[in-house]
């Protein structure tokens, strides 16, 4: 399913529509935007029609576009493999326009979206999995309050060799105790 309109101070989540796939396309044929994603091989457009197509009718996944200003869509956000009875998601996040890298967009993109999971969703756990060598994701993750709970180590091999994937999590409750102490509104 496709996640509702969210706005930020600097980025709004809005749903992934068709006229966005030939960028998210154009992202994914990039070696240097995916080399932390665990995708690949890019898809082709029809693969891309048929996953938003997926996406609409998915009761366990919830995605959206990540939009700034009048420079448009430059990412995508989501919950993943929702597991609606143990109130859990896995989350992921890209940054395609690599221009928009380093400005802070994913880190708010990733506090709109938690905000979102734990208030109005009710879960109680997200987790993520992330390459350890990816500082930008990890700093981002971490300012929305995930705490690295493992390493899986030699996890994924990429450009010729393997790589340690940081594993990381934040709880509701945790997540609300911050919040308070910020003095930042739920």
């Amino acid at each position: 399913m496709f996640g509702p309109m969210i706005d930020g101070e600097r980025v709004r989540l809005v749903p992934p529509d068709e006229d966005m796939l030939p960028r998210f396309c154009g992202w994914f044929a990039d070696p240097e935007v995916t080399r932390y994603l665990m995708l690949r091989f890019p898809p082709s457009p029809k693969m891309e029609a048929e996953w938003l197509d997926a996406i609409a009718r998915s009761q366990t996944e919830i995605v959206w576009a990540i939009s700034i200003d009048e420079r448009g869509v430059i990412g995508t956000i989501g919950l993943h493999a929702l597991d609606w009875r143990s109130r859990r998601a896995e989350t992921g996040t890209l940054i395609g326009e690599k221009g928009e890298w380093g400005k802070g967009y994913a880190g708010e993109a990733v506090r709109l979206r938690t905000r979102y999971a734990f208030t109005e969703l009710g879960l109680e756990k997200l987790t993520t999995r992330v390459f350890a060598e990816n500082a930008g994701s990890r700093r981002a993750l971490e300012k929305a309050g995930y705490r690295q709970y493992g390493l899986a180590r030699r996890d994924e091999w990429r450009g010729g060799r393997w790589h340690d994937l940081w594993l990381a999590e934040v709880l509701r409750d945790e997540w609300l105790a911050a919040q308070s102490a910020s003095g930042e509104s739920v």
